[in-house]
């Protein structure tokens, strides 16, 4: 390939614009991955970012500036600026100049293979009162218990440290893959498991539908210890512990819940997040769970959903080995730079369109439906207080014969309607003759429901924001999207993600989102969409008349 041949043009503004039709994308595409990220992917040109965090992702992942710029160099239709490979260099430099090591007299130290960069983040008032006593001219004591936060800090001053401390095994106990019924991993999940395994920390980004759960199996196997595993909630606890018993050599005594219903704390131990920040006086009494057993893995699930106070107690465990799985770094409140200091660096990715084309998750078929709403309605919303406008276009009642005849339009598939406002979702329900579920359903009857949906007996389930998340319904393949966090791209990823897993006869799953027309929602559902976009899906735009029209 010779300059002017490439597929990828690469900006000063630090943009890279990928021409998908390129019989080199692919290659192209693979190679800029582990420093770019994805922002736009539209049919043809495909829009990716270099940033400060992604360079520093990959030169955790053991990718060098050489590495990065030669990939830029070669793929280049036109000569890349620059400056912008000289800031790319630098700013890959910055990584490691810093480095945590382990210390026979203090435990821990900060060293600088650059004195003047120590002098000035010793000086940051992030950073000053993290570090202890100066040890010498290029050393400085870390108490054991600011590992992960003083990461954080030097994070946020521009000057990522090198984490060289190591881990401890923790507790061993014996763990084996168990291949009954000719179960294997897939190729994409054994490779996951390596690249995790060989770094010790890290995350493991894979499309909903795709297995993580045997990601973190897989894991845990080889490391053969014990175990802490941090879920959701309490029905995603008991998905995860039923995987494994199916999936390992453990038994029914040997792996405990430690939820709101039940505190065992077992060799291998799931937690969900809503026990380990729930307060009592003011305080986190659970957060003790972490100090219970010698833990050899923790594995954190939805790490993107990662509660805040939990990054505390993730600072005290920087011992120990941590695997952190989800279907998207986005964090809605920009914490990306938390996850990459406490968790680790992106250790694997693959992206969702390349997964549907190898068949490992359901084709999909995204839809905008847009509903013009009466008069009234539309008064009522001018008329609502701002911060009430989107309730009042979310659930208005125009909606109503739309989604009936989606769902009919898809009768016998079995299929979710999903939204956040309850009261609209119990008339939704009501009109549908379908059962709800809700976060006021206590556990035991949403497991049933979610059971009755897996075998068939019931074909249609109304469900709000609990179940965004680490639900396992392999057989969905229709949801329609009545409303959703304003603009949150997560949730719009991850209620496409319910509908992902392959499907027996291979049909295309159909993912539809309701949206009120001339109302702050379609600017919302334009945000919510762009993950995905990012991702290589399209929404095709309907009007709800072809939906009551059959059509």
């Amino acid at each position: 390939m010779t300059m002017g041949d490439g597929p990828l043009i690469v900006q000063s503004d630090k943009t890279l614009l990928l021409e998908t039709d390129h019989e080199l994308a692919g290659e192209c595409r693979r190679a800029i991955a582990p420093f770019a990220e994805l922002e736009r992917s539209p049919e043809h040109i495909h829009t990716f970012r270099v940033t400060p965090l992604g360079l520093w992702n990959a030169r955790a992942a053991g990718v060098d500036a050489e590495q990065v710029v030669d990939a830029l160099v070669r793929y280049s239709r036109f000569p890349p600026p620059q400056s912008l490979l000289i800031d790319i260099a630098e700013t890959m430099d910055r990584h490691g100049r810093l480095v945590i090591e382990a210390d026979e007299r203090h435990g821990l130290v900060l060293r600088a293979l650059d004195r003047a960069v120590l002098e000035e983040v010793v000086r940051s008032k992030h950073v000053a009162p993290l570090v202890g006593p100066r040890l010498d001219d290029d050393t400085v004591a870390v108490p054991s218990s600011e590992r992960g936060r003083l990461k954080q800090a030097l994070l946020k001053v521009g000057w990522p440290a090198e984490d060289r401390a190591g881990y401890v095994d923790g507790a061993s106990y014996p763990v084996a893959l168990d291949d009954a019924d000719g179960f294997r991993l897939r190729p994409y999940q054994i490779e996951a498991v390596e690249t995790f395994l060989a770094a010790g920390t890290g995350v493991v980004v894979l499309p909903c539908g795709a297995g993580k759960t045997l990601v973190g199996a897989g894991a845990l196997a080889r490391a053969s210890a014990r175990t802490l595993i941090l879920v959701t909630n309490t029905v995603s606890a008991r998905q995860w512990r039923a995987e494994l018993l199916a999936r390992t050599s453990l038994t029914d005594a040997e792996v405990g819940e430690y939820s709101g219903e039940r505190k065992d704390i077992r060799p291998i131990t799931i937690a969900t997040y809503q026990i380990l920040i729930s307060r009592s006086k003011g305080a986190y009494r659970h957060f003790a769970v972490f100090d219970a057993e010698d833990w050899g893995l923790v594995i954190y699930d939805e790490v993107h959903l990662l509660p805040a106070p939990v990054f505390r107690m993730t600072a005290d465990i920087q011992s120990r080995r941590r695997l952190g799985l989800t279907a998207t770094l986005v964090r809605e409140d920009g914490r990306e730079g938390d996850v990459f200091s406490l968790i680790g660096p992106k250790r694997y990715d693959s992206p969702w369109r390349e997964m549907e084309s190898q068949g490992w998750i359901a084709p999909a078929r995204c839809t905008e439906v847009r509903v013009t709403l009466t008069e009234a309605e539309r008064m009522t919303y001018a008329l609502a207080e701002p911060d009430e406008r989107h309730r009042v276009g979310a659930t208005a009642a125009s909606k109503l014969d739309v989604i009936e005849a989606l769902v009919d339009r898809h009768r016998g598939e079995p299929t979710l309607v999903i939204g956040m406002y309850v009261e609209h979702l119990a008339e939704i329900a009501e009109r549908l003759d379908a059962p709800i579920i809700t976060g006021k359903t206590p556990v035991r009857e949403r497991e049933r429901l979610y059971d009755s949906f897996r075998n068939g007996d019931e074909a249609i389930l109304v469900v709000s924001k609990v179940a965004n998340f680490s639900i396992d319904l392999p057989d969905a393949s229709v949801a329609v999207q009545v409303s959703g966090t304003f603009g949150s791209r997560q949730e719009e990823a991850q209620r496409l993600g319910r509908i992902l897993r392959p499907k027996a006869d291979g049909r295309q799953a159909h993912f539809y989102a309701v949206v009120s027309r001339d109302t702050n929602e379609q600017e919302f559902a334009a945000r919510r969409q762009r993950f995905l976009a990012e991702q290589g899906y399209s929404y095709d735009i309907t009007d709800a008349a072809d939906a009551l029209g059959g059509a």
